[in-house]
């Protein structure tokens, strides 16, 4: 079964966790975050960016990335690692692993650097002017979910929409 699983390490600000839970809700992908967090799940920012899908979603905690893999064994070398230090496009992967896990780090920081090091061959990045520090976290997911699903022709995904006033 093909599987699109977001993890999010030590995310910091609960509107982009609210936005990327709306995103995992639209897409069916599987969200799984990392403590510590630097908000609480009842934090109103949180729900408002993501409150009518909220119930739609697959959500996991953890204590730490071990804990992930600990429980999830098949994310060990289907795990793709999101920063902006990579030396590779998130483009050249293709295709993705059928059960794939894309993590992102905490807004401020990225992900640490020697959990980057010790899976330096699965860094990607997406490409950015190099005067900037970073895109968006929720922005980053989209992206990257979105280019998943297109190498998966958007597989179990409506692709046309209906006007409410007229017919195409």
């Amino acid at each position: 079964m093909k599987k699109i699983n977001i993890i999010l390490h030590e995310p910091e600000i609960p509107q982009n966790t609210g936005n990327i839970a709306r995103t995992c809700a639209a897409t069916g992908a599987s969200l799984h975050i990392i403590k510590p967090m630097g908000f609480t799940i009842d934090d109103k920012k949180l729900k408002r960016a993501g409150l009518d899908y909220w119930d739609k979603l697959d959500i996991t905690y953890y204590e730490n990335f071990e804990d992930l893999c600990q429980k999830h064994p098949e994310a060990i070398g289907a795990t793709y690692f999101f920063t902006t230090k990579a030396p590779r496009s998130y483009t050249e992967v293709s295709p993705y692993p059928d059960n794939v896990f894309i993590m992102f780090g905490k807004e401020t920081k990225g992900l640490p650097e020697d959990l980057l090091y010790a899976n330096r061959e699965y860094c990607v990045r997406i490409p950015m002017r190099d005067t900037l520090r970073s895109l968006n976290l929720s922005n980053s997911v989209a992206i990257a979910v979105y280019e998943i699903l297109r190498q998966r022709e958007f597989e179990g995904l409506r692709e046309d929409g209906n006007l409410t006033k007229y017919s195409w």
